[in-house]
This record gives C-alpha cells, structure tokens and sequence, in this order.
C-alpha cells in the first residue's frame, strides 16, 4: 500500500465564501477523496492549523509521498517543519508533489534551491490547454495529446525553477503565455513532481484529466526500496588480498 498525506493549508476554503462553495470540506478533502478509491493507496490529510501543521514526526514516518497546497499564508509554515519534511524527501526517499501555488512554498524552494516564486501570472477566467510532453511518462499514462481546462489561473515564463529532469507538461492560453506545468526532479533519494494547475476557485481538482495525472504522479513518486545512507566516520575498507 502507498501511504499518502494530503498537506493543506486550508486557509482559503475557511474564509472566502465563494471558494468554499468550490470546495466545502476543503482542496485537501477532495483530493484525499479521488486518492482514497485506489485499492493501492491509503490516504491522510494534514493542514497547517493543526499543532506541527500536522506533519509530525510520526505522520511524515509513515508516508511515501506527501502532496503541498499552499498559498497565502508560506511564511507561516515553520522552518523546523520544513526541515522535516526535506530530510525525509532527500534521506528518507518520500515522493512530494507540489500543486499549484505551491511553487512558492519554503519546501519546494528548499528542495529546488532557485526563487520558485518568480513567474508571470495573472486571474481572467481563460481556459488553458496543457500539452503532453512525454507521452512514455508513467504520470501521463491515460492522458492524451493534451487536455484542457476551461477555466484556471494564468501561470507564464519565466518561471525560476532548475532544468526538470523530464518536463511532462507545457501549458498554453489564449492570452499567449507558455509555461512548464508539469516537472520533475530527483532530490536524494527522492522524486518531487510540480503540477501547475489547481487555483482555489476553479474546480480544477473534480477534472477527470487532473485527478488522473496526480493519481500517476503519487504510482510514480512512490520509492518502496529506499536504501539507507551511510554518513559520518567510518572504518577504511580492507585492501583486496593480492595473489
């Protein structure tokens, strides 16, 4: 079974009506939701207003990948927190995937080591149309040529990141912004995948296509075998016995 921990800030659905009505128990809820009908998968949530943002020692211990929705209140997230969660990503071989605003978050930053939060971006109720770049990637299995959404938050380059090790998906708009929507990395012993769609008040998160990509993403991050690293003072190795 892969143990997933759907990570929420929560702060939105609480306290604008209009995306609560979008999402009334919260992004969180509804993502656990789709996740929760795989026969392979054992879902969480955790938010930030729970103590230690709910990702205490013992949850982050017992997850294979953690999925990241923030995007109003990243300076609020604790420094020790994030900290924990980089260690068990880079030593402990969880998967992490970054959704939307997430790119702004301390963790993706701390993993990415660039101004993740640097791109153009803009709210005009376009569609955006996101192109399959790699149609062999274990994330686009089911997913055509592209698809689209007919409605979702304009994201543009630049966008600050390091080159992927595969770009998955390039999203394209009306208003001529290109951007690189889909990306993955290894970090340690880790794999961390950005997904740009998911602004809180479309309903992006109930698109068949969407809940395909991250239910692939989640297969895809998952590190069942995750050797140990070995650090710090150790013995030389014997010389091989020469004959």
């Amino acid at each position: 079974m892969i143990r997933v921990t759907v990570w929420n800030e929560f702060r939105h659905e609480k306290s604008e009506e209009a995306i609560k009505k979008v999402y009334p128990q919260g992004i969180h809820q509804v993502i656990a939701g789709f996740l929760g009908q795989n026969e392979d998968m054992t879902v969480r949530t955790a938010t930030l207003d729970e103590p230690e943002h709910g990702l205490t020692e013992e949850v982050l211990s017992g997850t294979d990948v953690l999925l990241w929705w923030g995007h109003m209140a990243h300076h609020e997230v604790s420094d020790e927190i994030v900290r924990r969660v980089q260690d068990r990503v880079v030593r402990g071989g969880m998967g992490l995937i970054v959704l939307h605003s997430g790119h702004a978050s301390k963790i993706f930053q701390a993993l990415m080591g660039t101004r993740t939060d640097l791109l153009r971006w803009r709210e005009d109720g376009e569609m955006v149309r996101l192109w399959n770049m790699d149609l062999t990637h274990p994330i686009t299995e089911g997913i055509g040529d592209y698809f689209e959404l007919p409605i979702e938050e304009t994201y543009g380059e630049h966008f600050d990141i390091p080159k992927p090790d595969d770009l998955i998906f390039v999203s394209w708009v009306p208003g001529g912004e290109v951007f690189r929507s889909g990306c993955t990395w290894q970090r340690g012993l880790g794999r961390v995948f950005y997904f740009q769609p998911g602004h809180e008040s479309c309903p992006t998160y109930y698109d068949t296509n969407v809940q395909r990509v991250i239910t692939n993403a989640v297969r895809w991050a998952y590190h069942p075998n995750v050797p140990q690293y070995v650090t710090g003072w150790t013995r030389p190795l014997p010389l091989a016995q020469s004959k």
